[in-house]
């Protein structure tokens, strides 16, 4: 079995015009979802003295949405399944943007507590919709390069929140910065109904192979330890990223003393390498065939030691510098914690896993924020940075227990029911 698969068909030839236009309605959607989730961490100063918050009470504003969003993750993926992608992807999208102009509204911590969760839970259900949609409409060979285009949606958005809130917020408050976020919400849903159009199966043998699967077969996967290895992969990714991107806007504020606009140009620097880093890991999973420890444990040995550094060099230019390569050397590792789940279920039972592993990455989410926040409280913001370096711990130690290609996955899973177990259709790319 040679290393390398064939090249991506989007690479060779350029994308057939159904995958470029998934992609990019994808990435359009997938930017809304995450630039609404992240805008609230550039507002927290401002909660904090409006509310009268400690760095611990925000932490926990955060993680009420994380909470939400985890516990959403696998019905997400039972509902696509079963209901299929497009609707699920279009009806979150719907309640998101409601419960983000809510957002604006509240009027106490508890109030922002309540709201904060239910937009979770509205968000929640769209990753994996989305992602069984991406897997719908792109070839396995190509899937985790298309993946890595849509997913870098995410990093841009991080590069543009703090530049676009920071003048909204500065001029009119941080609620209105919401209230212009749930109208954009809106925009990219006439765009995402038009671009995403409805599956034809009758015309994919693959998904009408695996479109009557039996209902116990989707069941079993929460049953699968193997896949719970990669959510415990996506969990350690997580802690690392969440835990940055909550604080690290604070700490420039608080003790490096920088002004909102400041800080969203700082900001940037990180959120480029991290979109570099998404392409660049996406890319290479495809090419390596999965193969994610390849990838994964330098990567992340060089991120760990990025995050103790920053504990002890001063200086705010070393600790931009040190937090922009911690964060290109662990976003290197997003796609391919998804590149060898996403090339070897068949695409009836794509949501349900990916909801599995997208839910462990959100559990950091429910874990990290309030953890530092509480570090942050007693010890310093940078001891709190250091103490990441335990996500990339778990994530190693994940990965080296998870197979790393296709069939290597597909003899690790065990029957669901009596019987033999769910099989794929011979669409994997480690053959040549």
């Amino acid at each position: 079995m040679p290393l390398l698969p064939r090249r991506s068909t989007i690479r060779e030839s350029g994308p057939p015009a159904t995958v470029r236009t998934t992609v990019a309605v994808l990435f359009c959607a997938w930017f809304v979802d995450y630039a609404d989730r992240l805008l609230i961490n550039y507002v927290l100063p401002d909660l904090g003295d409006e509310f009268g918050l400690s760095h611990a009470s925000q932490g926990l504003v955060v993680s009420a949405f994380f909470v939400a969003y985890a516990i959403a993750q696998i019905p997400g993926g039972l509902l696509a399944d079963r209901f299929g992608a497009r609707p699920v992807v279009l009806w979150a999208l719907i309640a998101w943007s409601v419960f983000t102009g809510f957002t604006a509204l509240a009027w106490s911590f508890g109030s922002m507590l309540v709201i904060r969760f239910v937009f979770g839970l509205a968000q929640g259900v769209f990753p994996a919709a989305s992602m069984k949609a991406l897997a719908e409409r792109t070839p396995p060979d190509a899937r985790m390069t298309a993946n890595g285009r849509v997913m870098s949606s995410n990093s841009v958005a991080a590069l543009a929140v703090p530049l676009l809130a920071a003048p909204v917020v500065a001029g009119l408050g941080w609620r209105w910065a919401f209230a212009c976020a749930a109208v954009l919400g809106v925009l990219v849903l006439g765009l995402l109904s038009r671009g995403l159009r409805p599956m034809n199966t009758a015309t994919d043998p693959e998904a009408a192979e695996t479109a009557d699967a039996p209902a116990v077969a989707v069941r079993g996967m929460i049953h699968q330890p193997v896949v719970w290895l990669f959510a415990t992969m996506m969990f350690g990714y997580n802690v690392i990223m969440w835990g940055l991107i909550t604080w690290v806007p604070s700490f420039l504020k608080e003790d490096g003393g920088l002004n909102l606009t400041t800080v969203g140009l700082v900001m940037a620097i990180p959120a480029t390498a991290a979109v570099t880093g998404t392409l660049l890991g996406g890319r290479w999973s495809d090419q390596l065939g999965g193969q994610h420890q390849r990838i994964m444990l330098p990567a992340m040995a060089l991120g760990a030691a990025c995050l103790i550094l920053m504990a002890f060099i001063p200086g705010l230019v070393a600790f931009v510098v040190l937090g922009t390569v911690a964060v290109f050397a662990v976003s290197l590792t997003y796609m391919p914690i998804y590149a060898v789940p996403m090339r070897a279920l068949p695409r009836a039972h794509t949501g349900t896993g990916t909801g599995i592993i997208t839910f462990g990455g959100q559990a950091a989410g429910m874990v990290a924020p309030p953890v530092l926040g509480l570090l942050a409280d007693h010890l310093s913001f940078r001891t709190a940075f250091a103490f990441l370096a335990v996500g990339a711990v778990i994530a190693v130690s994940a990965a080296l227990r998870t197979p790393a290609d296709t069939p290597s996955f597909l003899d690790a899973l065990r029957p669901a029911a009596p019987g033999p177990r769910p099989t794929t259709a011979p669409l994997e790319t480690e053959t040549s």
